[in-house]
Order: structure tokens, then C-alpha cells, then sequence
């Protein structure tokens, strides 16, 4: 599959027990949150489904980096899911690409957002909300620098 108008990109927010979930649109403009994932034998599967139903064709995964741009044990942890369902893919005979992406801040920003927005104290305190606004978050900016990359290339 070709990178083309009819596929959509995928992300995620990595967490041990936890994976936020955000897909993009058709046109690659706008990133989306959906449902969390629970991280356990079965989430590989899922993912699988979710990229054969909605036509994906790039899963950006957050790499979660410290402030000193220094990996740590959970970037080492994001990077082998990364890696085991990058395997699983090609066993699959899917085409599509998986990339790894700073996702520096984006938990404190995801925080913010709800914040400011309509969001209450008891559904900023449900689990999983926070994990898919930092995937939607982490699919936006890559959206974005992916379309000033397109516009100053021409």
C-alpha cells in the first residue's frame, strides 16, 4: 500500500500498562484520539486489526526521551514494541512503515489541554484519556511537520 489519500497514519502513546491510541484522517490533516489499549499478550493482535480495518499505512510511535535527550529504561522497553511489531507486520506481509518520535512533553501538554478545555476533574482522573490525548498530540506534530516538509519542498 502506498502512501495515498485513502490510508490513514497511526499512533501511539507507549506505556507499560497503558497505549494511547490516535489515527489521523483520510487527508492526513487532522489526528484523532480513539480508545487506549491495554498493554498485554493480545495487543499486537489489535493493532493488527485496527491497521487492517482503517487502511494504515505509518504507525508513529512516541519515543519516550529525557529532558538531557538521553534514553532511558522505558525508551528501550518503546522501542522494542516498536521493533517486535515491526516484525509481526512484515511476517503479516503488510505494508506499512513504523517510525519512532520525540514525544518530549507531550504528557504535560495532553495535561494542559484538559485542562482548558471542557474536561472534568473526574474525567481528566480516567485512566486512559490522558494516554490518547498525548497520542493524538504526538500524530498531530508529526501531521504538521510532515506538511511543512511537503510545503517547503514544493
Amino acid at each position: 500500500m502506498s502512501a495515498n489519500i485513502k490510508d490513514k497514519y497511526l499512533a501511539f502513546d507507549f506505556g507499560l500498562k497503558r497505549i494511547g491510541v490516535a489515527i489521523s484522517d483520510e487527508n492526513k490533516l487532522i489526528a484523532f484520539p480513539r480508545d487506549y489499549l491495554i498493554n498485554e499478550k493480545d495487543v499486537f493482535d489489535k493493532i493488527i486489526d485496527i491497521s487492517k480495518k482503517e487502511n494504515i499505512s505509518k504507525i508513529i510511535i512516541g519515543l519516550p526521551i529525557n529532558f538531557k535527550s538521553k534514553e532511558t529504561e522505558i525508551t528501550k522497553k518503546a522501542k522494542d514494541f516498536g521493533n517486535k511489531l515491526e516484525l509481526l507486520i512484515k511476517l503479516k506481509k503488510l505494508n506499512i512503515e513504523i517510525l519512532f518520535y520525540d514525544e518530549r512533553f507531550t504528557s504535560s501538554i495532553a495535561q494542559d489541554k484538559m485542562i482548558n478545555s471542557d474536561y472534568s476533574r473526574k474525567k481528566r482522573r480516567e485512566k486512559g484519556i490522558l494516554d490518547s490525548l498525548s497520542a493524538q498530540i504526538i500524530l498531530q506534530d508529526y501531521l504538521d511537520k510532515e506538511k511543512r516538509i511537503k510545503n517547503v519542498s514544493g
